[in-house]
């Protein structure tokens, strides 16, 4: 079919989809043993952390147990 080109003020944003880059990206360093243990550390504490902290929450969401003190108010103790 015949594609019929018209003049645009900006003809590239017409083109972009037909061009194609010879740039390629550099190539990627690998991580080294340090940074590796590094990432894997920081990994494992971030999830010790929301780990523990899920565990510390759960006993104050349950809404299973009385509360273990009944609370009193002591502003009208003396009337």
């Amino acid at each position: 079919m015949f594609r019929r080109r018209e003049s645009i003020p900006f003809s590239f944003i017409a083109e972009a989809e037909e061009f194609r880059s010879n740039v390629t990206p550099p190539p990627r360093r690998r991580a080294s043993g340090g940074q590796l243990a590094g990432q894997l550390l920081v990994g494992a504490t971030l999830v010790a952390g929301l780990v523990g902290s899920v565990l510390l929450g759960l006993p104050a969401l349950s809404t299973d147990h009385p509360p273990a003190h009944p609370q009193h108010s002591e502003a009208n103790g003396g009337r």
